[in-house]
């Protein structure tokens, strides 16, 4: 007789509803796929469990038996072979499959596993076993599992799940790559995989923008995304439910909490309550906090068994979930006044002590020590700044410090100063500056940082001319010997370049820079010149180049080198940081008109508020017009005018005509598509009185950018009234100054627009057409010539029939081929059939039976039989073979079946 508790040890776990199958994390994967082992290592609350049940009904829907076992700390050697054998006979449908094994009761060691291997290998069959909670054996029983992975005949892959000190001590399998081992951060959610979960959950009740808010609350941690779904679930107004998620007390926090800390040992919660004032934990630092003395093995203890430690920095650091941390930090404020002062008091002494003054400096304002906060924070902040780009906190010190303190250490003056310099607030960062220099004995070497400060500033106030002016005086020799310093003045070369319609020029600045030959020229830290040391310049000197390639409209050699940087700028200083989203800013714009809309519309989520305060001008505005764009094209032109009303009143909120221009110009655009003559001329009318408007840049390099813009306008004016001929001549100027530019991209808009004006007008036009087809190629630009007027597109459509070449709709391979000009549906492969018999025919298709379709789909046998007699019924057929052959003549079937 099977003992009952053996049974429930064999019974797999659902998979819930919403759950979505990401890619990367799949075991047919092609970094999993060939693997004869699996192992999920991770804490508790990062979701290993679910990823073994997905696998599960990953591998039935190929037909696979899967056997699953739940681990216990009571299965010895035996009873684990003897959970295997009874799962696998239920998986496989043989009743007599391990009747040796059910039936030894006698202590063999490894003998019931050595059956277990003999009888798999004999069956031939494909056969996956899966095992959660591997870390719960017994040591003997962990070596077994061992011995069976280490002797699995190759009909056999094994699939597991254990907490970081489950060992298995099979290194060797994993370092020769037999078996592939899966941590926590792999196990996080990516933003894209939260938006599609969000999708699938919501639908369109949650924007993109919420659900990105929804990722960054939760930094995608499994335990934490679950809870909030839950939460946001609950209420009638899913987007106002995830603004609340965040707030303090509120529901995520307190479900979270009770769910982590309310079976846990009194100690521990008073230890977590004291540690969590700290960003970073350390052993020593928590024993110092705290004064337990046995602080490292309860911090081991607990990243092992709870879910409170989101991530290892590296060495012996250890950081608090965020969400669990602001939680705590609740409970640490009800602590007496003596008990929170000496917390601080302790960890701004060891901190300063082993040299980081900059945490040390918050912990003794903390304590009421602010003399020796306000010295820490001299010593720390400006290098904080220039090497780690952690503006905010310099703008938090700026709130708290009295004037006369700021006065008395010029260096967190300079810090002030670069942070005011690279915002909004770019204008108070020349008063700092004045403040600056008016203190005896300015040298030379801080009258060129401050004019680095300035300059910085004036791109920030989108005024080219006052840049070029500012930097002038310090072109040649300078007395720099800082080499953060001498890297943002190189970068300003590169810049100047860029403005100068140079990009190849600027590129080549940056490349000297990079390999050491300044000399004056190249460089990097382009607009703040602040960083992360050596790295952080670096990733200025790639916004410079991406920015460089963006200009020229090279949107192939633009994405590589921006997605890198993108990646890497999110991982050091989170997705939000300015810097981050300028350079997101960018890559959306590139992945737009390189065809992918989903990746462009990912990198904007949740980005466009901080770019409307922090963004350099052109990142900015190549957002909204990205974002715009993608909108007409979905067909929702109410939104991309809603989005470009917001740019406007972002360049009047930051005084930057260009940006109010620039969106005016995007408006003609998109009311020319529908041929509004009225509309256009009354928006051209504004640009002009934009333009004569004494309170704008006066300054030549401005006036030339924004008279090709006002060009633009009148040019797509023409359009929609159909006047062609007057629309020759604008276009022809824009076309000057975007060639003198380097403007590649536009350039090509207008060869465009040319072509079609003449051809409306009855003169040749075939060659200029073709030119701006094959350059749109060549440069990767998909969207370009659909974006610029549905007449164009269509035309180039009609050429493309003639060459039996796609060309506008998008580039694919060696032809363009342009997207869709109207919002691309997804086809529906037949009205008749429903999602359910789908998924049914697709899993008829590959041979699997009404049990196994069951197993796969989560439901009973007897809904399936339901399904089949209805495809039978649906597609005429009479026999199962029938259904699949003409599913596939009708075309519901893809090629993968």
């Amino acid at each position: 007789m099977i003992p009952q508790d053996l049974v429930l040890k064999v019974t797999p776990p659902r998979v819930q509803r919403h759950v979505v199958a990401r890619g990367r994390l799949l075991s047919a994967a092609d970094a999993l796929r060939d693997a004869a082992a699996l192992m999920v290592r991770a804490p508790a609350g990062t979701g290993k469990t679910s990823l073994l049940a997905q696998w599960r009904l990953e591998q039935l829907g190929l037909g696979v038996p899967v056997a699953w076992v739940s681990a216990q700390a009571i299965d010895d050697p035996d009873r684990l072979a003897q959970s295997l054998a009874l799962s696998l006979r239920i998986a496989m449908g043989r009743p007599a499959f391990g009747r040796s094994v059910l039936e030894d009761d006698r202590p063999g060691n490894l003998a019931g596993m050595t059956a277990l291997l003999a009888e798999l290998a004999q069956s031939a069959a494909s056969v996956l076993v899966i095992v959660d909670e591997v870390d719960r054996l017994p040591a003997a029983s962990r070596a077994a599992l061992a011995y069976l992975l280490r002797n699995a005949p190759l009909n056999v892959r094994v699939f597991m799940a254990a907490r970081p000190d489950g060992q298995l001590d099979i290194d060797d399998l994993i370092a020769y790559g037999q078996c592939v081992e899966i941590g926590a951060a792999q196990l996080r959610f990516s933003l894209e995989e939260t938006l599609q979960l969000v999708q699938a959950r919501f639908g369109a009740r949650v924007g993109r923008d919420a659900a990105a808010r929804l990722h960054a609350l939760t930094e995608g941690w499994p335990l934490g995304l679950q809870l909030a779904i839950s939460i946001v679930a609950r209420g009638t107004d899913a987007g106002a439910a995830i603004a609340g998620l965040g707030a303090a007390g509120g529901a995520l926090q307190g479900e979270l909490v009770g769910l982590l800390l309310a079976d846990m040992d009194a100690a521990d919660r008073d230890f977590l309550v004291r540690v969590s004032v700290l960003e970073l934990l350390h052993p020593a630092l928590c024993r110092a906090v705290t004064g337990v003395d046995d602080a490292a093995a309860r911090l081991t203890r607990l990243a092992n068994d709870t879910p409170v430690f989101a991530e290892t920095e590296g060495g012996d650091w250890l950081r608090m979930h965020s969400l669990v941390r602001d939680a705590l930090r609740q409970r640490f404020a009800s602590l007496d006044a003596a008990a929170q002062v000496g917390a601080h008091a302790s960890a701004a002494q060891w901190l300063a002590a082993h040299e980081l003054p900059d945490e040390a400096a918050r912990h003794a304002l903390s304590a009421g020590q602010h003399q020796q906060a306000y010295a820490l924070a001299e010593r720390s902040l400006y290098e904080s700044l220039m090497r780690h780009g952690r503006l905010g906190t310099v703008l938090e010190w700026l709130a708290q410090l009295p004037p006369e303190e700021l006065d008395s250490r010029p260096r967190l003056l300079l810090a002030v100063a670069w942070t005011l310099a690279s915002s909004e607030r770019h204008e108070e960062a020349a008063r700092f500056v004045a403040r600056i220099l008016a203190q005896p004995g300015a040298s030379d070497a801080l009258r060129c940082e401050c004019a680095l400060i300035l300059g910085g500033a004036a791109v920030f106030a989108d005024d080219p001319d006052r840049f070029v002016a500012l930097h002038a005086p310090w072109t040649g020799e300078v007395p720099l010997t800082d080499p953060l310093l001498l890297q943002s003045h190189a970068n300003r070369m590169a810049y100047c370049a860029l403005l100068e319609g140079e990009p190849a020029l600027a590129r080549l600045r940056e490349q000297h820079a990079a390999r050491g030959h300044a000399g004056g020229v190249g460089g990097i830290g382009v607009i703040g010149g602040v960083g992360q040391g050596t790295d952080y310049i670096r990733r200025w000197s790639e916004l410079v180049i991406g920015l460089s390639y963006v200009w020229e409209g090279q949107a192939l050699l633009a994405e590589p080198c921006l997605r890198s940087a993108v990646a890497s700028a999110e991982a050091q200083l989170g997705r939000r940081h300015r810097f981050s989203c300028n350079l997101a800013a960018l890559l959306a714009a590139t992945a737009w008109e390189l065809g992918l809309p989903g990746d462009a519309a990912a990198l904007l989520a949740d980005r466009l508020d901080v770019l409307e305060h922090s963004g350099l001008p052109e990142s900015l505005m190549r957002a909204y017009l990205t974002a715009s764009r993608m909108a007409v094209a979905e067909g929702a032109e109410h939104r991309a005018l809603e989005l470009l009303a917001a740019l406007d009143a972002a360049g009047a909120a930051r005084r930057l005509p260009r940006l109010r221009i620039a969106s005016l110009v995007e408006q003609v655009r998109v009311h020319a598509r529908r041929h509004r003559a009225q509309t256009c001329r009354e928006l051209c009318d504004r640009i002009d009185r934009h333009l004569a408007d004494p309170a704008v840049p006066q300054g030549p390099l401005w006036h030339r950018s924004v008279g090709m813009l006002r060009d633009v306008a009148h040019a797509y004016e023409g359009i929609a009234s159909r006047e062609w001929q007057g629309a020759l001549a604008p276009l022809a100027r824009a076309d000057e100054s975007a060639r003198a530019l380097g403007q590649g991209g536009l350039h090509i808009e207008l060869l465009g627009l040319r072509a079609l004006a003449l051809e409306r007008c009855g003169q040749p036009s075939a060659a200029l057409v073709h030119e701006a087809i094959d350059l749109a190629r060549a440069l990767g630009l998909q969207r370009v010539l659909a974006d610029a007027h549905p007449d164009l597109a269509a035309w180039v459509d009609a050429l493309a029939v003639c060459i039996d070449r796609p060309v506008a709709a998008g580039i694919d391979g060696p032809a363009v081929a342009a997207p869709p000009r109207t919002p691309a549906m997804p086809q529906s492969t037949s009205a008749v059939l429903t999602p359910k018999e789908h998924e049914v025919l697709a899993l008829l298709a590959r041979n699997l039976s009404n049990k196994e379709i069951g197993r796969a789909m989560q439901a009973g046998e007897t809904t399936i039989k339901w399904h089949v007699k209805n495809l039978f019924a649906k597609l005429d057929a009479g026999t199962r073979a029938q259904v699949v052959q003409r599913a596939r003549i009708l075309g519901l079937l893809g090629g993968q079946h």
